[in-house]
């Protein structure tokens, strides 16, 4: 049985933390490593739909669904916000394959999609709010959290902000191309959603602690 939320879990010893410490920095190193690779591909290739950098993007979402789904039904943990985390997270694996969607679905398929995903777990949610906030309660002081909150400002406030067009067309002025633009947003949204796969990975391990005590 799950310790409550007021029983933390065991702490991490220093030596578990060095090592996903460097695994994850090796992580980001071939992911970004990766993205150079991409930058000498044909321009048809470049931060596109069918680039290295929006492969990715959707690979770790997919990933990191799959990691809640574990989380959730596999170990039994947090069942109210892993289920919103799905939500979340399923959303933008939708959003990210609306070029697909609409070319060979309908067009406005991804928003249709993404409704269906959200209305049904939010109101689960809300229906069950006071058990969601004892488990946010618990969850909030976990490294898993702080992962979550910078990958997801990363992801859906910085990254939006950044790769803003008029910033790139004042900065570069005669000499904008679009791509710098697109390279900009991209990358910084694919690192988002790398935190956001670590924070999934973190919350795995935390929730399997707290079920051993």
């Amino acid at each position: 049985m799950l310790n409550t939320p007021s029983q933390p879990p065991p702490a991490i010893s220093f030596r578990a933390t060095c090592v996903r410490a460097l695994i994850y920095l090796l992580t980001i190193g071939a992911i970004m490593q990766g993205v150079l690779l991409e930058t000498t591909a044909p321009a048809a290739f470049r931060f596109t739909e069918i680039g290295f950098t929006e492969s990715m993007q959707s690979l770790l979402l997919a990933l990191s669904c799959g990691l809640l789904i574990y989380a959730r039904h596999g170990l039994g943990g947090l069942p109210h916000v892993t289920l919103l985390m799905i939500g979340l997270l399923g959303a933008a694996l939708i959003r990210e394959q609306d070029a697909f969607l609409d070319a060979y679905v309908f067009d406005g398929a991804w928003q249709t999609l993404v409704t269906l995903l959200l209305l049904p777990i939010l109101y689960a949610v809300i229906r069950r709010r006071q058990a969601f906030v004892r488990e946010f309660e618990g969850f909030v002081e976990s490294f898993s959290f702080g992962l979550f909150a910078a990958g997801f400002l990363g992801t859906f406030a910085f990254s939006r902000l950044y790769g803003r067009g008029e910033m790139w067309e004042t900065l570069l002025a005669e000499s904008y191309v679009r791509v710098f633009k697109d390279a900009a947003e991209e990358v910084t949204e694919l690192f988002g959603y790398t935190l956001l796969f670590f924070a999934m990975v973190e919350l795995v391990l935390w929730v399997r602690r707290r079920a051993r005590g």
